[in-house]
C-alpha cells in the first residue's frame, strides 16, 4: 500500500487579539507572492531605464485589482444567487471564495488604467507584469494548499495527500500541482524577456503567458473536486469554461501582434 502524504496543517497561525480572527497561512503566502513579485518588476524596470518608482503604483493597482477582481469574479461566476440574496457576504473574503479567472480580467482592467498613466503600451507592461504574476500565483495556490482547499479528486499514487481537514481519502494535490507549474512558466517567461526583450514583439509574452498558464489550468480542473454542486452535472466545470477564452484571447493576441510586426517590416522595406 503506497505511503500517502498526511497534511494536517493548521491554517491558522494564531488568533489576532481583540479581533477574535485568525492570521493565516494563507494572507501571508498571499502577501509574500506580491512582495516578490514586486522585486521581479524592480529589476526588469532597471534593466530597461525606467523609474522604479512607478512600481509602488503598480503594486497598489495590482494587489487592490486582484483581490476586487477574483471576488467578484467568484460572486459572479460561482454562486452570483447567493451572494445577491445576501449582499454582506461579498465583502465576506475571510470565508474564501477567490477566481483567479476573475483576478486576471480585474489586473487587466488595472494595468490599462496604470498605462495610461504612465505613458506606457499596454501591451509592454502586461508582459513584464505576467512574469511577475506567475510568483504571485504559486504563492496563492500555496497558500490554498495550507487552507486545505481546492483540493483533488481521489487517487491511488504515492504522492497522494490525505487533507485530514477534509477526510480520509488519498488526493491529487490539485494545489501543488498548480502552484508549480506557475513557477515553471515564470522561469520560462523571465527568459524569454531576458533573451529577447530587445527584439520582441509587445504581447508575446503575455500572449504566451494566457496560452500556457490557462491551458494547464483546463487540464488541471480534471484532477480537481468541483467547487460547487452545479459543476457536477457539467460535461466541463466552470473553471475550464472560464479557461477556454483566456487561451483564445493568448492565440489571437499572438496573431495580431505578429501580423502587425510582419506589417511594419514590409513598410520599412517598401520606403528603403
Amino acid at each position: 500500500m503506497p505511503a500517502y502524504i498526511i497534511w494536517d496543517m493548521n491554517p491558522d497561525i494564531f488568533t489576532i487579539p481583540f479581533l477574535n480572527h485568525p492570521l493565516r497561512w494563507y494572507g501571508i503566502l498571499f502577501a509574500v507572492g506580491f512582495f516578490l513579485g514586486q522585486q521581479v518588476m524592480y529589476y526588469i524596470y532597471r534593466k530597461e531605464g525606467r523609474s522604479p518608482g512607478e512600481i509602488d503604483t503598480l503594486t497598489i493597482y495590482s494587489v487592490v485589482a486582484t483581490v476586487l477582481g477574483a471576488r467578484l469574479g467568484h460572486v459572479l461566476f460561482y454562486d452570483p444567487a447567493y451572494y445577491f440574496s445576501n449582499p454582506l457576504k461579498i465583502l465576506a473574503t475571510w470565508e474564501g471564495g477567490l477566481a483567479s479567472h476573475g483576478g486576471v480580467i480585474g489586473m487587466a482592467i488595472a494595468l490599462y488604467l496604470f498605462a495610461r498613466k504612465t505613458n506606457v503600451p499596454f501591451l509592454w507592461i502586461v508582459d513584464r507584469i505576467a512574469i511577475a504574476g506567475c510568483l504571485a500565483g504559486a504563492a496563492i495556490r500555496m497558500g490554498n494548499l495550507t487552507n486545505s482547499e481546492m483540493v483533488g479528486i481521489p487517487t491511488t499514487m504515492p504522492w497522494g495527500f490525505i487533507f485530514t481537514l477534509v477526510d480520509d481519502v488519498p488526493r491529487h494535490p490539485a494545489q501543488l500541482y498548480e502552484a508549480l507549474y506557475c513557477l515553471a512558466l515564470f522561469g520560462l517567461l523571465f527568459w524569454m524577456w531576458f533573451r529577447f526583450r530587445d527584439t520582441m514583439r509587445n504581447g508575446f509574452i503575455f500572449g504566451w503567458f494566457l496560452i500556457i498558464l490557462f491551458s494547464l489550468r483546463f487540464v488541471d480542473e480534471f484532477l480537481k473536486v468541483n467547487q460547487e454542486a452545479f459543476e457536477d452535472t457539467m460535461v466541463l466545470n466552470m473553471g475550464q469554461l472560464l479557461s477556454i477564452p483566456l487561451v483564445l484571447t493568448g492565440i489571437v493576441i499572438l496573431i495580431v501582434t505578429a501580423r502587425q510586426k510582419k506589417a511594419r517590416a514590409e513598410d520599412e522595406l517598401k520606403e528603403a
